[in-house]
């Protein structure tokens, strides 16, 4: 698999990474089944997918558990991506920036990953009580110590922490100003797929401005993109697509022509190439430092994931693309 690079420490990683969550959290946890997701990583690291990205809240903790007895055989032959910041309770969620939680946090997630050292480790969300430069401090005081190699900033909360009036990355982009102060930012990884393209105005061209790796994060539109759920299917109650505003059977059915769209462009790629390939080619296309992870638990979708590597579109793809009708759905 192609080899793109993370940052200006040049952390090399294949081109289509993993999204791990799917097989500990938040979607259909009736099909989770740990056999089944462990099949799923080692297959991603036999394609060249080396990136996995967790977090120690999925599950809480789960996941992180899962993707260390992979690592126990396989340490080498893979980058690992996880997260720090957020706290599961039995109702809520809450951001915890504290240093010595920090610390802590990182011990506990090595222990879970079964290895010594943490390629890259992002801040989940910043916690509105602690300057983020006390928590970015915390963090970097684990890179000069060995248990990390680099530090990245998730984005993927930004549409909630966002000002009425304001761009959707515009916070994002000024905590990101205030950590470069204090240590380097490696990578951001924030939402960015054919249907959410918003990246793509501000905090796309600040990361390749300055040398920074950006991690797309639901490059597949929740799963939407692969064209392979219908309209009014429904969702287990825990599934975050249950609440989703852009799952409801009305809004699914109105975004069908992207759909459409992306399965035009895969049959003039041949048999074989499907929509879920040519979205994730898409954003493979938006900059070298840009490295979907699309989330799966299963092994042929990691396998059909990986393949979009090698597709590559041609200008009339992506001028297709360019003029897709806006999804409908709100956001906010």
């Amino acid at each position: 698999m192609e080899r793109r690079t993370i940052g200006a420490t040049a952390l090399a990683v294949g081109a289509v990474g993993l999204g791990c969550m799917p097989m500990s959290w938040a979607y259909t946890a009736s099909r989770q089944r740990g056999d089944e997701s462990l099949r799923a990583v080692h297959r991603a690291l036999d394609l060249g997918s080396c990136l996995l990205d967790t977090a120690d809240m999925y599950g809480p903790f789960t996941n992180e558990l899962l993707l260390g007895r992979v690592l126990k055989e396989r340490r080498s032959d893979a980058f690992v991506s996880t997260k720090v910041g957020l706290l599961v309770g039995e109702q809520h969620i809450v951001a915890n920036g504290r240093p010595g939680y920090v610390r802590r946090a990182c011990d506990a997630s090595l222990r879970r990953l079964q290895t010594d050292v943490i390629d890259l480790y992002q801040l989940h969300r910043a916690d509105p009580e602690i300057p983020i430069e006390e928590t970015w401090g915390a963090m970097a005081e684990l890179v000069r110590a060995g248990k990390v190699r680099a530090l990245g900033l998730c984005a993927v909360g930004a549409r909630s922490a966002r000002r009425p009036g304001a761009r959707l990355h515009d916070a994002t982009i000024r905590q990101l100003e205030r950590v470069q102060q204090v240590f380097p930012v490696s990578a951001v990884e924030a939402e960015l797929s054919v249907w959410s393209p918003e990246a793509l105005r501000t905090l796309l061209p600040w990361c390749a401005s300055r040398g920074v790796g950006f991690l797309a994060a639901m490059p597949l539109g929740n799963g939407y993109l692969t064209g392979t759920l219908t309209p009014g299917q429904g969702f287990e109650p825990e599934d975050l697509r249950a609440r989703h505003p852009r799952f409801t059977a009305e809004m699914m059915a109105a975004n069908q022509p992207i759909v459409a769209a992306l399965r035009r462009i895969a049959a003039r790629h041949g048999d074989g190439v499907t929509a879920a390939q040519v979205a994730l080619a898409w954003v493979l296309a938006q900059g070298r430092h840009v490295v979907p992870v699309p989330g799966t638990k299963q092994e042929r979708w990691v396998t059909q994931n990986a393949g979009a590597a090698g597709l590559r579109l041609a200008e009339r793809d992506l001028a297709e693309l360019r003029v897709l009708p806006p999804a409908q759905g709100s956001w906010e």
